[in-house]
């Protein structure tokens, strides 16, 4: 018993050692880390950032993605592989830390005057 415990131990120090080594990293490093992610793996159809047109006519501008999605719902979608019903977009997948940091660089450009027109006005 005492034997198997200290394997269990052992197991739960091994699985946690990756989340360990992984340094902490400051808002800017993840604001950097998911700009950089955006731009690289969407950025060749999408507009990636605050301000500017899509490469693509049909890729809408990830700053209004809060139109059609909760940004903070689409870490799920990251880790097992974006998906879409055209073949023009690529798999993607991406490990925690990437997609902490690509949810909060979404955040942080979406279109705040379009966000605020989809409320309801106040008292409903």
């Amino acid at each position: 018993m005492t034997k198997r415990l200290a394997f269990l131990a052992l197991a739960a120090v091994l699985a946690a050692a990756p989340a360990l080594a992984q340094p902490q990293r400051t808002e800017a490093q993840q604001l950097a880390q998911g700009r950089a992610l955006i731009t690289r793996n969407c950025g060749m159809c999408h507009a990636a950032g605050r301000t500017g047109a899509s490469r693509n006519k049909d890729a809408p501008p990830l700053r209004d993605l809060h139109q059609r999605y909760d940004v903070e719902m689409i870490g799920e979608a990251l880790a097992e592989g974006i998906l879409t019903g055209h073949p023009a977009m690529p798999e993607f997948r991406f490990q925690p830390h990437e997609i902490i940091s690509i949810i909060k660089y979404l955040r942080s450009i979406q279109d705040k005057q379009s966000a605020a027109m989809d409320l309801p006005p106040a008292g409903m």
